[in-house]
């Protein structure tokens, strides 16, 4: 209830109030309380309508706010072919800020803050580069930048040895394989949310990558196996469950471009394990990008670059930065010391 809403319900309140006393004393007669009784809902309910109306105008302000910032976004083109020699990823020299037609830059708080400057590396295919560093250090703008979520301001991304940029986004996309740390669901079968990794793929080779995945183990549970309803985002399935799911997708996508975003998060220790044997097999032979917040899980990863404040202020293998007194050696030793 609005507080309009009370004020009008509490008038209505006053005028039977005062009604009953003078009625009681004599000084107002049965039926002219009535009378007074319908006039003055005659009189409160148009104010009641009103104060409905200019609630809805106002929720109807804040749409067309977020419509004209949606129409703001300047839309992303560029040519239907990707003429990539390989699928290395590079940036050189790369300055980001949200601005305010970025997407998330109103439920970020972001606006106008510089995430990335100058950052420069490669990613080079068949290997795993890790991304880490404190939170806000610019590890997941630098995997939506590969991916062309958006375009830097300044600087280039390669995806062997083509600007991003020149690409139309759906062609570049079919390069990449993404697992968040964030999954997103439908309102369908498992079996249905999986092959939206290729939505061609046969039923046999949706199962053979949910196994890869590890959802057996949940999926056997369900009441109609794969053809079970999971929820609006998988809101029957755990934390873990939900993400065996997206990367069941990444699997069945099989992508020359891998990317996680801490994927194994949500898990376990024993269904962790049980996924980074399932990832080991998917990651053969492709570029892959993997953000980590826990260092045990780039114990393996053939590079390393450390961000910081947006900078790349380390960069190696796991073995040569932890023989360094920096930051990596900091993070390592803060999460028990060893990976």
């Amino acid at each position: 209830m609005t507080l309009a809403q009370f004020f009008l319900r509490f008038g209505i309140v006053a005028v039977l109030l005062a009604g009953g006393l003078m009625v009681a004393d004599g000084s107002l007669s049965v039926t002219m309380f009535i009378l007074y009784l319908v006039m003055a809902g005659r009189v409160y309910e148009p104010f009641g309508s009103s104060f409905m109306l200019m609630a809805e105008m106002i929720s109807s302000l804040v749409s067309i706010k977020r419509t004209k910032q949606m129409e703001a976004i300047k839309e992303q083109g560029g040519q239907p072919v990707c003429n990539n020699q390989g699928y290395d990823i590079e940036f050189q020299d790369v300055v980001f800020t949200y601005h305010a037609d970025l997407e998330d830059t109103a439920v970020s708080g972001r606006h106008g803050e510089r995430v990335l400057n100058g950052v420069s590396f490669v990613a080079k295919q068949g290997e795993i580069t890790a991304l880490i560093g404190p939170s806000g250090g610019g590890k997941s703008t630098v995997s939506r930048l590969a991916a062309r979520f958006w375009d830097a301001d300044s600087g280039r991304v390669l995806l062997g040895g083509v600007d991003v940029t020149t690409v139309e986004p759906e062609t570049l996309f079919k390069n990449y394989s993404i697992v968040f740390q964030e999954v997103t669901l439908f309102d369908q079968s498992v079996m249905e949310n999986i092959r939206l990794g290729r939505q061609n793929a046969t039923d046999e080779e949706v199962l053979a990558a949910a196994r890869a995945a590890q959802c057996e183990e949940f999926v056997s549970r369900l009441p109609e196996g794969y053809q079970s309803n999971i929820g609006e985002n998988g809101c029957i399935l755990s934390g873990g469950e939900r993400q065996r799911i997206s990367i069941a997708r990444a699997i069945l996508k099989d992508a020359p471009v891998v990317i996680l975003d801490e994927a194994t998060a949500s898990m376990d220790a024993e269904n962790e394990t049980l996924v980074q044997q399932a990832l080991s097999e998917l990651l053969q032979g492709k570029t892959v990008l993997v953000i980590a917040h826990r260092m045990r899980t780039i114990a393996n990863a053939d590079k390393v670059v450390v961000l910081d404040h947006g900078q790349v202020v380390e960069m190696g293998t796991p073995t040569e930065l932890l023989e360094e007194n920096g930051l990596f050696q900091r993070l390592v030793a803060a999460q028990g010391g060893h990976l």
